[in-house]
């Protein structure tokens, strides 16, 4: 069967009647052309269903027309989700997305930004990493950049910042205020911002209440769902009395109740659980997981959408998001 060839700029200039560069001025924009000549010029292209190649028309205004978003842990559910926001808000653009993971790794985000530049993207989204304040300040200087989860000194106007460690002292207020006195923490791995930030709002809302601090309630995990079930295997060893978890995130929350159930151990009428994230399977836990929300997907399309008003000249113009409890059947009144 003979392929379909395809059209080209040429094959729009012989329809509409005028020259390669008159389709080419209409097509990029970048020069004034008669009203009734554009007219001509786009109806060829919709009669020859014409697809301008983006590349092209990039090099000319001087744009590659994509987007550079370095995450973390891409298979993880809630960067997952985040990217959800990314390209829906980048949907209908001109712009298309390119993702590298940063796997928590300064060499491995380094590399990718080099990556990045190197195809001279026209933006760049950094969600979460341990890559230092002053490379991403010195970045920011040559390229539109935001940065997700992170507070960068001199960036601030350009950063979606998450306080984690009031949305953590949220969730340990909670379960202060139904009676828990003896409340264990799961955090995630000390390496991780995320994780000292959660731990950090978990003993502000310890010490208001004026609750002792037990170190042997205080378990190490690394948010995934097998480190729920190690620490709540190791907090049973340690002998130790509690009547709720707060864990660092909800995959580490889920293996805490898969550990609790091999015990016998009922939720939440013997022990409460809450977590951290809201993830899209907290809502189908047996029972549904009481947790910490940040929009996630809310979050990307606000990071793309104020990258995209930089790239204007615009300002970001970045959203708060605060931390909203969403309460469901994971936490009983002790």
């Amino acid at each position: 069967m003979e392929s379909k060839r395809k059209v080209t700029v040429q094959d729009i200039a012989n329809r509409a009647g005028v020259s390669v560069s008159t389709v080419s001025r209409v097509i990029n924009e970048n020069a004034p052309v008669a009203e009734e000549t554009r007219r001509a010029v786009l109806s060829a292209i919709t009669a020859l269903n014409y697809k301008p190649n983006l590349f092209a028309k990039g090099l000319v205004n001087g744009q590659s027309m994509t987007i550079g978003v370095l995450t973390q842990l891409i298979s993880s559910p809630i960067f997952d989700s985040i990217l959800r926001g990314i390209m829906d808000c980048l949907d209908g653009t001109d712009y298309l997305p390119i993702f590298a993971d940063g796997s928590w790794t300064t060499n491995k985000e380094r590399q990718a930004i080099e990556a990045f530049l190197h195809r001279n993207i026209d933006g760049l989204i950094v969600i979460g990493g341990t890559l230092e304040e002053e490379y991403l300040v010195e970045t920011a200087q040559n390229l539109p950049m935001i940065i997700v989860s992170r507070s960068v000194p001199g960036l601030e106007n350009q950063c979606i910042a998450l306080n984690n460690i009031e949305a953590a002292a949220v969730a340990t207020r909670h379960l202060i205020e139904l009676g828990h006195r003896r409340i264990a923490h799961i955090m995630g791995l000390p390496s991780h911002r995320d994780a000292l930030d959660r731990k950090e709002g978990f003993l502000r809302a310890l010490a208001e209440a004026q609750l002792p601090f037990d170190q042997d309630l205080m378990i190490e995990g690394d948010f995934t769902e097998a480190s729920g079930v190690l620490a709540v295997e190791m907090l049973m060893t340690r002998g130790r009395n509690f009547s709720a978890i707060f864990a660092g995130n909800d995959q580490m929350a889920y293996g805490a109740r898969l550990a609790f159930h091999r015990r016998g151990i009922r939720v939440p009428q013997d022990i409460s659980i809450i977590g951290f994230d809201d993830q899209a399977a907290s809502s189908y836990m047996i029972p549904p997981l009481t947790t910490i929300q940040f929009p996630p997907v809310d979050i990307g399309v606000a990071a793309a959408r104020g990258l995209l008003n930089i790239i204007q000249g615009k300002p970001a113009q970045l959203p708060e998001f605060p931390p909203k409890l969403i309460i469901r059947e994971s936490v009983a009144r002790r």
